[in-house]
């Protein structure tokens, strides 16, 4: 796949305060890049250097082969980018205001214009001072999906919309990566990641601790085991790799080292199995690995 973004030892400082260390990553065509962290992680900050909004102090950050800061005029031809609070102009329509956006980026599909107006349930005859959050992220999420771009880049774009609508979001985003185009996607919605990410950037006081697949990022984490067998499961508590060991007669609940579950089925094995469920660490599991205090 072609290298849409390339992000190489980011380095940001504001004042005394350094946001940003050393962040690396890329996003390739046809690939959906999660981009999670708390507020404050830096992940506003890098995505505001991607668009060429504020300059960065060190490190090498391209879209399409070009400088983010010198050739931002042209990489914006061909990029779709959705706020997490989009800011509108009150005494237009929110189809005023779609209209604006596609005609600024150089032109749109109005079928898709009418078609996602629709999917979405907007009212575009409604002046944009009376809109909620939710019909506001609507207005932008609508503008760039019209468009044919390259890149979209989304910084919590489903913020204020119901879960209805997010499927809707995330509907319309599978679609477009099945096209080739190339999505980072930043949300704190882990389970729309999840869904969405093939490859997930996890970002900390502005350092990148993890980056991966969901399945490579995966061992880094225990798997949750519940295992029933005709023996005494009890015995099951000294094998290495379980832990948080909880049993009630012969039925059982642990997590697992994964680089141990080999061991452990031979031992479980040794006591008549049952049932064996493992259940892999989602998302969330590898995310608060990170944040846990």
């Amino acid at each position: 796949m072609d290298e849409i973004v390339r992000v190489q030892g980011l380095q940001k400082k504001f004042g005394k305060f350094k946001a940003l260390h050393d962040v690396t990553f890329t996003v390739k065509a046809g690939e959906v890049v999660g981009f999670i962290g708390p507020n404050g992680a830096g992940k506003s900050t890098t995505i505001r250097t991607l668009l060429g909004i504020i300059n960065r102090d060190a490190g090498d950050v391209k879209i399409f082969g070009k400088d983010v800061w010198k050739d931002s005029l042209e990489i914006h031809k061909r990029i779709s980018y959705v706020p997490g609070d989009v800011a509108l102009w009150g005494n237009l329509t929110g189809g005023e205001i779609i209209d604006l956006f596609i005609k600024l980026h150089g032109g749109g599909d109005k079928d898709k214009r009418d078609y996602l107006i629709q999917r979405f349930e907007l009212d575009p005859k409604k002046k944009a001072k009376g809109y909620s959050k939710g019909n506001r992220q609507k207005v932008g999420l609508i503008a760039a999906l019209s468009v044919d771009s390259d890149l979209y880049i989304f910084d919590e774009p489903t913020s204020g919309l119901d879960p209805l609508m997010e499927a809707v979001f995330q509907d319309e985003v599978e679609q477009i990566k099945h096209t080739g185009k190339a999505i980072l996607l930043s949300s704190h919605i882990l389970s729309e990641v999840e869904r969405l990410a093939d490859k997930v950037v996890i970002i900390r006081q502005g350092r990148v601790v993890e980056t991966g697949t969901l399945n490579e990022l995966r061992h880094l984490t225990r798997s949750i085991v519940t295992l029933v067998t005709e023996g005494d499961v009890a015995e099951m508590l000294s094998v290495n790799g379980v832990h948080d060991f909880k049993h009630q007669g012969n039925q059982a609940t642990f997590s697992a080292d994964n680089e141990y579950i080999n061991e452990i089925l031979t031992q479980a094995a040794k006591l008549g199995v049952k049932r064996f469920e493992a259940v892999p660490p989602t998302l969330e599991d590898l995310f608060m690995r990170h944040y846990q205090v």
